[in-house]
Order: structure tokens, then sequence, then C-alpha cells
């Protein structure tokens, strides 16, 4: 076979532009940040066409990135995992040599290893949103939390809501893909679907609406139900907004961790991601999803509403212990 001359750096443009169509902007940023570890090794190497990438010049990359990134085995597989796509798309387009991608080793991960255990616990969530409702009711974090809590919502669908997307009749909210009009969904079309409400979601969003909304419009000239005085606010501003709920001094006033508050880096401007115990929007979508099977809810009327595949499901989301689950098995059975 007779291979085209590409630079490393192009043909990460070249791999990211095509994928484009492919899968969210997310990913394709994810991607592109994993992928730049590798153009930087190629110019720290001399590396300046990717016909002369062949197996043991992966291997010591793979070496590299490891120690010039200090990853474990799970950041690792998935860095590698992407480099091995974008290789295996290089050799479709006749930059690198048929079968290079295969020589790309992944770590060995143990049963449990890419697991990942953090959550907001519902005994935590219970006492949040007590104290919300009592002291920040019907804020905009407060709203958040709840509509988190209840739904599962990732963090992207949160934020393309709009104030018509809630339906107050009918109690539910409308979750839409909308790429145009500046708001995209992980799954795209199919992440699109209904989630229904309760009575007391309902009061907080529409003393939310009613009190404390801030009335703007976006770029698009759309409604932003979780809105700024600049319009929609980005993910960052929710996902810290989420951070500064979790803390658990702002909750219960103790510092788990015998913090002085007052002085806790957690505490200042927008550090409260260093907080031990604060906890990402994702992991309040693995508490919730936990939840709702916790309380028998069955495993495919939960993926259906937090918009996740059954296999996914239970591999990174169920955080049930083994214990749980055989009681609530005992539970149907006990009959029989």
């Amino acid at each position: 076979m007779e291979l085209e001359p590409i630079q490393p750096r192009e043909a990460v443009e070249w791999y990211l532009e095509d994928k484009a169509s492919e899968v969210s902007e997310n990913t394709i940023k994810a991607h592109g940040y994993r992928l730049n570890h590798f153009v930087r090794w190629c110019d720290e190497n001399g590396i300046e066409n990717m016909n002369e990438i062949f197996g043991r010049d992966l291997q010591q990359y793979r070496l590299w990135r490891r120690e010039d990134g200090d990853l474990n085995n799970v950041t690792m597989v998935t860095q590698l995992s992407t480099l091995r796509v974008f290789i295996r798309w290089c050799e479709n387009i006749d930059a690198v040599t048929d079968g290079v991608h295969d020589k790309i080793m992944l770590p060995s991960l143990s049963k449990n290893e890419d697991r990942r255990t953090e959550m907001l616990d519902p005994e935590d969530a219970k006492e949040l949103i007590k104290y919300l409702r009592n002291f920040s009711f019907a804020t905009r974090t407060h709203a958040l939390v709840e509509v988190m809590w209840h739904t599962g919502l990732r963090i992207g669908a949160a934020h393309s809501l709009d104030v018509a997307d809630y339906k107050v009749d009918e109690q539910y909210l409308e979750i839409r893909h909308r790429p145009k009009k500046g708001t995209r969904l992980k799954n795209k079309q199919e992440g699109g679907r209904y989630a229904s409400l309760t009575d007391e979601v309902c009061d907080v969003l529409d003393a939310y609406l009613q009190y404390h909304r801030i009335d703007s419009t976006d770029e698009y000239g759309r409604e932003p139900l979780f809105s700024t005085k600049y319009g929609r606010p980005n993910k960052t501003t929710l996902r810290a907004s989420i951070y500064r709920a979790t803390r658990p001094c702002e909750y219960t006033g103790n510092c788990p961790h015998g913090r002085e508050i007052k002085s806790c880096e957690a505490m200042k401007g927008d550090a409260a991601s260093k907080c031990p115990s604060s906890v990402s929007p994702h992991a309040i979508r693995r508490g919730a999803i936990t939840h709702h099977l916790s309380k028998d809810v069955p495993e495919k009327v939960v993926s259906d509403r937090m918009n996740v595949g059954l296999d996914i499901l239970e591999k990174h989301y169920d955080r049930r212990t083994e214990s749980q689950k055989a009681e609530q098995r005992r539970d149907y059975l006990e009959d029989l």
C-alpha cells in the first residue's frame, strides 16, 4: 500500500472534522483534548509524517503518556482507546500502515476498576433538598437540584431546557435536541424524551418561574428555564452551582472533614469543587438512578426515563450493594 504523507496535527484536525457529524460536540472536544497529547509527543520526537508511525512508536508513546500525565489505568484505557480509533481512521485514509492500530496495548482492568463510584447519597440528597426547601426555596439552584434529582437529567439536558419545555398542566419536562438553536443532547435526537414531575417539584418550578427566574432570552430568542441576566448560562455556571450547593457545610452547618469553614479553600470564589464531599452534576444523576432502582422502579423504566442503556445502567450507574439487590429480589419471590 502506498501511503499519503500527512502531518500529525493535520491528521487530527481532519479526524475531528470528519467525526463532527457523527458524535456530540462534547465528544469531539474530549477526543481533541486526548489526541493533543499525541500531537505534542510527535512534535517532541520530531515525527512530522503519520506514515512513520508504527507499533514500536505507539508503545513508546504509551509509556511516555503514563509518566507525563501520571495517569491511572482507567484514564490510560480511555486515552489509548481514542488513539486506537484515530490510528484506525488514519489507516482508512492511507496515512498509516494497515493493522498498526492493533499494536496499541490497553492496560488490563480489574473487574470493578472502570466503574465510577461518586454519587450523591440518597440520605444526603434528602437532607440537601430539605435545606433548600426551607432556606433557599425556589431559587435557581434549588429548582436545578430538584429537577436533576427527580429526573436524573445530565447537566447538558438541564442546560438545554426552555421555559416552554415545562408543561405546567401536564406536569412534565420536554427534553429536546436543538443543535441549530444552541443546545445539544448527549445522545442527540435519541436523547429527546418527556420526564414526568411530582407535585412537589412542580411547586418549586412554579414558584421559581413566578418569583426568582430572571426574565431573559438567549442569542436565539429562546427563554432558558435556568437563566441569568445575560440569557442562558453556560454549563460551567450550572455545574459550579451544584458544587456549591452540595458542600455539606452549606446544608448541615458542619464540616465532616474537620476544616475551619471560614478559612476553607473550598469556600473561596469558584473553588467549591475542592471540597472532598461536594459532588458533580453527574454524581446527582448517578445517585438519582440508584435511588430509583432502590425503590423498585423497573430497570427498563429507569433506562427510558434517564436515557441510559441497560448495559451502561448496570455497569456505571447502579450503586446498590449486592445485599440490597438480594433483599429486593426476596420481596418479589417470597410468595412464589
